[in-house]
């Protein structure tokens, strides 16, 4: 299986609400990062998979657990992991952390979708090869514990 990839971030007043809390949607940008370093990691980058495979990856769904929050000057790391895959839909588990301290986790499904009609499509065979997931993988339940 893939491993996890992860991104390192500094919380800035931008990220905050007037109290220097982070505000509840910049933890999916967060972890849009990490998903993108991942599949960079794996040596495709967005324009790579749109132009060789034509295809682009779209969050379908997403579920989140916000367990403690992020302050300004923080520093967080933002963790992606693979978890299966069923013909063209990756689930991805996934965490905002705080050194050991887990303060959001999130179950993010992406399905890849055509270039020409935006309807969905399977993974490409060479991406599934790549990824080190079975395909028809079942997906799992969201974690009800933080890793």
């Amino acid at each position: 299986m893939t491993q996890a990839t992860s991104v390192s971030l500094r919380i800035y007043h931008e990220d905050t609400d007037s109290g220097g809390v982070v505000y509840h949607a910049n933890y999916l940008r967060y972890m849009e990062r990490a998903r993108t370093e991942w599949l960079l990691a794996q040596g495709f980058d967005h324009e790579r998979i749109e132009q060789e495979f034509g295809i682009l990856f779209v969050v379908r769904s997403v579920d989140i657990k916000y367990l403690r929050p992020a302050r300004l000057g923080d520093y967080l790391q933002a963790w992606a992991e693979p978890k299966a895959l069923r013909r063209g839909l990756v689930t991805f588990e996934q965490t905002v952390r705080r050194a050991e301290e887990v303060l959001a986790q999130a179950t993010v499904r992406v399905i890849s979708v055509s270039l020409k009609d935006f309807r969905s499509t399977d993974v490409p065979a060479e991406m599934v090869r790549i990824f080190g997931l079975r395909p028809d993988t079942p997906v799992p339940p969201v974690s009800k514990t933080p890793n």
